[in-house]
């Protein structure tokens, strides 16, 4: 658990005071104690000295009683001298004090040379320690003897004791009074943090209307003497004035706090109430808590007022019959109306937030995406009249894209509007496929009449000639000739005439495997017969797909007869069906090993009347009703020829293949 600040600054600064005590404490004991140490070492040498100068005379006179009373006094004079000797100038002792005899170890252990005054040897006897000192003594130049004495280290010992003990306890009482004055601080500093702690709490919870600052005894309008009421510093007890805007002082700089605080910093009222950095904190935190609660009722306020435009707005949107949408420069929708809603079949919360490729097919999306990109690269608006393939029904729109600009004039946005012309394009479609049935019906009866009733005739007495005709001769050939190409005659009528006929589709749900072996059967036999075989490959779980059961059968015939025109004899047709998850369509693959598409031909192929088979082989009209009726159900062709790296799933070596998707039906 961390420790708070209060408890941080008590041990902080007992820590301090504590290292401070036991640094005085160690440098005044230290002192003290060399101080005593040297005090006595002086007092030692001095005694020693003195009895040295003594016991000149009773070693002339070899006066042993005067010597032994001299060093008998000696011993007396302080209860710490422990012993005292003379030794003659051989180191014999004279006299002593020693009651039980005199140790002989004790005459070597410390030697004074006769140009030393003294020697000082700290000795322990085993209970005691005792400095040694020993004092040469002298007549004239010649030493006669020496003097020996011996004091106790125990009484020194003793008083660097008691002087550590009271410098300890002194020491001790100056933390003590410094502890408690230094708390008496430290709780009035942290308790005006914790005032300003707590009152940052309350401003998390959302209450503004704290103070933290304390009053002041005397107030400006007290001390400036002012009786203007309508200054807005005038009677607000909790904030000071040079924190206030607009106050009517004549030292007052206009403006904000930033520009006036420099201003009120010499003015008196500053200069007497002003108070220290925990006090100015306190009060720049009740300003801020003013200012913030000011600003968060302007926009309280400009919130409300923008909610009520924006549901007007949204209000008149939603009645406009047009449908409206804004996306932004990610092409990402930001607001849409009802009508908009309605046109992709979606509420608006599953619309804002997404993008064209989330609410479309994937091809609309991206000519959705390319137009949006022009919008954007040239800022020119666009209109078209565009084809919307639901999941229920398909519409015609006309759409209206306009750029958003910002204020630099870069393009923000595109916002987009339109209205649902499917009914209009019907009428349009009707009248057209209506004049269009008028001329073909007029065309198909023409041709009927005057084309059909020959080619039966030429046809019927050409097949009459044959039959008496023997096989091997040139007029059976000629003959056969004749009849090829009326038959190649009565199928280019045949197939303008569907390709001019507008019948209404019969639209179920259909399961694309089966149509396809159900197609297969009708030209199986034939291919059989040129040696070409079709290879299936089905998908399995493949989605169902809305449509025409008879047209798209017409179209896989019309697919399988262009792949075995284009083998001839002696090859594969291949058939592949898969479900795109990711688009969400069924993708057929029709491939051949036949000749293949020249590059300059293959954009051609799906034009009326054009055909890449020789003259006499095709009317050109296959691939275009194929793709007519593709179309028409929503779905996409297109043909590789070689087919890319992606497009050639088969085992096989294929020449050409034809990629058809259809949309996967929604139940």
């Amino acid at each position: 658990m961390k420790l708070k600040f209060r408890s941080k600054i008590y041990l902080g600064m007992f820590s301090m005071l504590l290292l401070l005590g036991i640094v005085i404490l160690s440098l005044v004991s230290r002192i003290m104690s060399e101080s005593l140490l040297e005090e006595n070492r002086n007092r030692g040498i001095s005694i020693g000295v003195n009895l040295a100068a003594r016991m000149v005379e009773p070693m002339l006179a070899m006066d042993f009683l005067r010597m032994k009373t001299f060093i008998d006094q000696t011993v007396q004079l302080s209860d710490d001298i422990f012993y005292s000797f003379v030794l003659d100038a051989d180191k014999n002792p004279l006299v002593y004090t020693f009651k039980g005899g005199f140790p002989i170890d004790l005459k070597t252990v410390n030697s004074v040379s006769d140009q030393q005054k003294f020697s000082i040897r700290l000795l322990d006897s085993g209970d005691h320690l005792i400095y040694d000192y020993a004092v040469p003594i002298f007549i004239g130049k010649d030493r006669i003897g020496t003097v020996r004495l011996g004091l106790l280290r125990t009484k020194v010992r003793k008083a660097i004791n008691r002087i550590r003990l009271s410098a300890f306890l002194a020491t001790g009482f100056v933390i003590l009074i410094a502890g408690f004055l230094g708390t008496f601080f430290a709780r009035t500093v942290t308790r005006r943090i914790k005032i300003l702690h707590e009152s940052t709490e309350q401003a998390l919870r959302g209450n503004l209307e704290i103070h933290t600052a304390p009053l002041l005894k005397e107030n400006c309008w007290d001390i400036m003497q002012c009786g203007k009421q309508e200054c807005p510093a005038f009677g607000n007890l909790h904030h000071r004035c040079w924190y206030t805007a607009g106050t009517l002082c004549p030292t007052c700089v206009e403006g904000e706090y930033a520009k006036k605080i420099f201003s009120c910093q010499a003015c008196p009222v500053y200069r007497k109430c002003a108070g220290d950095e925990i006090q100015s904190f306190a009060e720049s935190f009740d300003t801020m808590t003013q200012s913030l609660k000011s600003h968060l009722l302007e926009q309280q306020n400009a919130k409300k007022i923008l909610k009520e435009q924006r549901e007007l707005l949204q209000t008149i949107l939603d009645v406009i019959p047009d449908f409206v949408s804004l996306q932004d420069r990610h092409s990402v929708y930001k607001s849409v109306n009802k009508a908009f809603c309605k046109i992709v079949g979606k509420n608006e919360d599953e619309i804002i937030g997404k993008t064209d490729f989330d609410l479309f097919p994937r091809q609309q999306a991206e000519t959705h995406q390319q137009e949006d990109l022009e919008i954007f690269s040239t800022g020119q608006s666009l209109i078209k009249e565009s084809k919307l393939v639901g999941p229920k029904e398909t519409k015609w729109l006309h759409v209206v894209k306009i750029p958003v600009l910002e204020a630099d004039g870069k393009v923000w946005g595109i916002l987009c509007s339109g209205r649902d012309i499917t009914e209009l394009k019907q009428v349009q479609e009707l009248l057209s496929q209506s004049q269009k049935m008028e001329a073909v019906g007029q065309l198909t009866a023409g041709i009927a009449h005057e084309i059909n009733t020959p080619l039966g005739i030429i046809l019927g007495y050409t097949q009459l000639l044959i039959e008496d005709t023997a096989p091997d001769s040139q007029v059976y050939e000629d003959l056969t000739m004749i009849e090829k190409q009326t038959r190649i005659c009565r199928k280019i009528v045949s197939d303008l005439l569907k390709f001019s006929r507008y019948t209404e589709s019969a639209i179920t749900l259909l399961d694309m495997n089966q149509l396809i072996e159900e197609a297969i059967p009708v030209v199986e036999h034939t291919f059989e017969l040129d040696r070409v075989t079709i290879v299936r490959d089905y998908g399995s779980d493949l989605p169902a797909v809305k449509g025409d059961n008879d047209k798209f059968k017409q179209v896989f015939i019309n697919l399988f007869g262009n792949a075995h025109d284009a083998i001839e004899t002696n090859g594969t047709i291949h058939i592949k069906t898969e479900y795109d998850k990711k688009n969400n369509e069924v993708v057929i693959y029709v491939g051949d090993t036949g000749s293949g598409i020249a590059p300059d031909r293959i954009d051609r192929i799906f034009n009326p009347f054009y055909t890449t088979k020789p003259a006499g082989k095709g009317t050109g009209l296959g691939l275009s009703v194929t793709f007519g009726i593709i179309n028409d159900h929503g779905g996409r062709i297109r043909v590789e020829s070689p087919p890319s790296t992606t497009s050639n799933i088969f085992d096989t070596v294929q020449s050409t293949v034809f990629i058809i998707r259809f949309p996967v039906a929604h139940h």
